[in-house]
């Protein structure tokens, strides 16, 4: 009988999915989901740890406040978000603005030098909510980070591998992964004319991008940062160019950005990145986007950005893909999903001796993702219990065959429930199967125990097979 449930579970386990759409609450406070989003969200958590696990990270967990001044002056302009805690004569602390400055910190305090690891907690950001968009106060992130000295671009590499598996296995629709160096922006803003004491603050606009125009993204430049509108015109330029290698290659020629030597730097390093994401066979989703900014100010050198794209758009030009210099095409971006780059000097921000553990991370939108799964099974019906059998009876006056039934079930590993009554209507047992998606029922009768069986539907088709069980020798039951 359990061997049958066992061997018939990948027919019947995706026989059902659920009923009414989810709906979550919205408090002052934060966010309540119901059953069926957090099936929801559980699936897109295993799918993500199983990717971090399959590239060898091992997981930490850190606390969810830190000292103030482990977070200030690490965020930019952002820093604004961070929520501090009211001082109660203590030291002063506020809740974690990411999971990247506490990783960093944990690597100071513990003098790890290498470690790949994954990371899923929730951070808080005073932000204005925007439910549509995944945007809350409190929310969870995913990241995966890998920290050690090691041989240019490899590491980097593999992060960008990593959110290409988890956009494809989530399936939700057609992306790109833009990617940008932290010194090509500064060699960028050198050459362009931009003080150095404004590279900060002029990288935190072009930032922007992403939703804004370039004509206010440069109002903001001119009007507000006190930008020269030639210095503007030129940036400008670059920022609308899109492509791959020979993009870089075509900048290294270019007869500004060939005399800096951060931009070359960060340049040759694209065309290494390139050529490790070629034998990935990840290519055809990322693209070379001088408009990538990222307005962390902790990055170094490599950063990314995965950006969803609406249902037939290309994510990125044929042209972009074998890397054309300056190739562009119109897509309508939904949102990043995730995030992430190269920052070799946040560690030493900690450590006592400003000793440097080189690390590169990426960080899943997991919120978004929430967001979109939920409204693509919106008209779905959705599972959100993991029950295999029901343990019904047919009959009054058989609630200590059923529990007995239902318990030998549970020592076998299988997942089991029984009505809370002591006479349950047939009927009433089978509608709570279909309602819940129970696949299966396990229907004991007086002539079931007459005979030595146990009726098994399958609640789907309604087929029924009777399985021979002893229920007053229960303790046998699993070896059948």
């Amino acid at each position: 009988f359990i061997a049958f449930i066992y061997l018939t579970r990948p027919a019947w386990i995706l026989l059902y999915h659920s009923s009414s759409p989810p709906c979550s609450t919205s408090t002052d406070t934060g966010i309540d989901y119901n059953p069926k989003q957090m099936a929801i969200r559980e699936k897109v958590f295993n799918t993500i740890i199983s990717c971090f696990k399959r590239h060898g990270a091992e997981t930490i967990d850190t606390p969810v406040f830190e000292l103030k001044e482990t977070l200030t002056g690490k965020y930019g302009e952002d820093s604004k978000l961070i929520y501090d805690l009211k001082d109660q004569g203590g030291e002063l602390l506020s809740l974690r603005y990411d999971l990247t400055v506490p990783f960093a910190r944990y690597l100071a305090m513990n003098k790890i030098t290498n470690i790949k690891r994954y990371h899923i907690a929730k951070v808080y950001r005073r932000d204005n909510p925007a439910m549509t968009r995944g945007r809350y106060r409190e929310f969870y992130q995913c990241d995966f980070d890998i920290a050690g000295q090691y041989d240019a671009m490899i590491p980097d590499a593999e992060c960008l591998k990593i959110v290409y598996e988890i956009l494809h296995e989530l399936d939700l629709g057609d992306f790109r992964i833009k990617v940008n160096d932290r010194r090509i922006l500064d060699g960028m803003f050198a050459v362009c004319g931009v003080p150095d004491d404004k590279f900060r603050t002029i990288c935190s606009t072009v930032d922007k991008l992403d939703k804004m125009s370039w004509e206010d993204v440069k109002k903001e430049m001119v009007n507000e940062k006190g930008l020269s509108e030639q210095a503007a015109d030129q940036i400008g330029e670059y920022v609308s160019m899109q492509g791959g290698m020979d993009l870089a290659e075509h900048l290294l020629q270019d007869q500004k950005m060939s005399q800096s030597k951060q931009a070359c730097a960060g340049l040759s390093d694209i065309k290494l990145l390139f050529s490790y994401l070629q034998l990935f066979q990840v290519t055809d989703k990322v693209v070379f986007d001088l408009s990538l900014a990222r307005g962390l100010d902790y990055y170094t050198g490599v950063i990314y950005e995965a950006v969803l794209t609406q249902a037939g758009v290309a994510s990125v030009t044929t042209e972009a893909q074998n890397g054309a210099p300056g190739s562009t095409e119109e897509s309508v971006s939904v949102g990043s999903v995730a995030g992430g780059g190269r920052y070799d000097g946040l560690v030493g921000m900690f450590d006592p001796k400003g000793r440097k553990v080189p690390c590169v991370g990426v960080s899943i939108g997991i919120e978004r993702i929430f967001s979109i799964m939920e409204q693509k099974v919106s008209a779905e019906k959705v599972r959100t219990t993991e029950v295999q059998v029901m343990v019904a009876s047919a009959q009054k006056n058989l609630l200590e065959e059923r529990l007995k039934l239902t318990a030998e079930l549970w020592n076998a590993g299988i997942k089991a429930e029984v009505m809370y009554k002591k006479n349950p209507k047939l009927l009433s047992q089978l509608q709570h199967c279909e309602e819940s998606g129970i696949p299966l029922v396990a229907i004991l009768g007086e002539q079931e125990l007459k005979d030595g069986v146990v009726k098994l539907r399958v609640v789907a088709t309604r087929e029924e097979v009777s399985h021979t069980v002893d229920i007053h020798t229960a303790p046998h039951l699993r070896t059948i």
